[in-house]
């Protein structure tokens, strides 16, 4: 067991060594990288490090944090019930939004990539649209206002469906189903032009060995030739959506009130935002936000090894 200990020690200097050599041989390039590792580092690793460190103290801005422990997390998992209705809700719109608007990203993708091209160009732009439109999403407040003026109200008024008109976004029953038809119209995003892009890149010579090496329909080819060429596409896709889906806040506060009735569309980036900005109770709000970037993290490794496997 020493020996092998030994040889093991051995193998990892050697290893290292000649990383560094190559690291050495290398010099300008990681130059050439510096100021963005630096702007990296400042921005997005610094603050989740200190995220994480403030999780674990009671920190209001004001006065110096105080250490805690884990008492944040004890609080949050065993006596904020607002917290898990938002971890049930937010598991909701992951588990539902998140595939289906995966998939008909793609979908809508791989149909508009047979368009011609001025077609394309143009479905393209009316696709992704509502993703780069703001607050396009407040259009929705309107057509299930709760009077007889909203437009789906009055829809089914007319038809005779109902005889009063209902609270869509104020009844529990219907505020979370209509947050997430709402997202599912704003799904088609990066993730979307990604799958455009890399369909469009796929070498059409690909198709035509395919054919000759027996395979014989559309969906062969989709699995067979073009999901395999699209892997970086459809990791990058897949990150995009989990963030989304997981990151659920403005069109629930927009659509449905902050605080909702009941609480029925509240999410976990809705508490984050509730504890962290409304009391400024900062160390329990980064505990919020660690565990949504565990479980975040946790979903794009599932995710990334199930992709991995598309094509083999």
């Amino acid at each position: 067991m020493a020996e092998f200990f030994q040889k093991y020690v051995k193998l990892r200097k050697h290893e290292l060594k000649v990383a560094w050599k190559k690291a050495k041989m290398s010099k300008n390039c990681y130059l050439f990288l510096l100021p963005y590792a630096i702007l990296f580092t400042m921005f997005f690793v610094f603050p989740v490090v200190a995220s994480i460190y403030f999780s674990f103290t009671y920190y209001n801005i004001l006065e110096t944090p105080r250490f805690l422990g884990l008492q944040n997390y004890i609080n949050l998992i065993l006596q904020d019930d607002i917290f898990l209705i938002g971890l049930k809700n937010t598991l909701m719109i992951a588990i539902i939004t998140g595939p289906l608007g995966y998939i008909l990203s793609f979908l809508f993708a791989w149909l508009i990539n047979e368009l011609p091209r001025w077609i394309r160009s143009v479905a393209v732009i009316i696709f992704y649209a509502p993703s780069i439109a703001g607050n396009c999403y407040i259009i929705f407040s309107i057509f299930f206002k709760g009077d007889a003026y909203g437009h789906v109200n009055a829809f089914l008024m007319n038809i005779g469906v109902i005889d009063t008109p209902i609270l869509w976004l104020i009844n529990p029953t219907y505020m979370l189903p209509i947050c997430m038809v709402v997202i599912l119209w704003m799904s088609l995003g990066s993730g979307f032009l990604s799958f455009v892009a890399g369909l469009q890149g796929i070498d059409k010579s690909q198709y035509e060995a395919g054919y000759m090496d027996g395979v014989k329909n559309r969906w062969q080819e989709l699995w067979f030739i073009t999901l395999p060429n699209m892997k970086p596409m459809l990791l990058f896709g897949a990150v995009m959506t989990i963030t989304t889906s997981f990151g659920v806040c403005d069109v629930t506060m927009a659509l449905c009130g902050y605080p909702s009735t009941d609480y029925a569309a509240r999410t976990i980036v809705t508490h984050l935002f509730d504890y962290g900005f409304s009391r400024f109770e900062m160390g329990y709000a980064c505990a919020i936000a660690t565990i949504l970037f565990l479980m975040m993290i946790l979903v794009n490794k599932a995710v990334q090894n199930l992709l991995r496997r598309v094509g083999t």
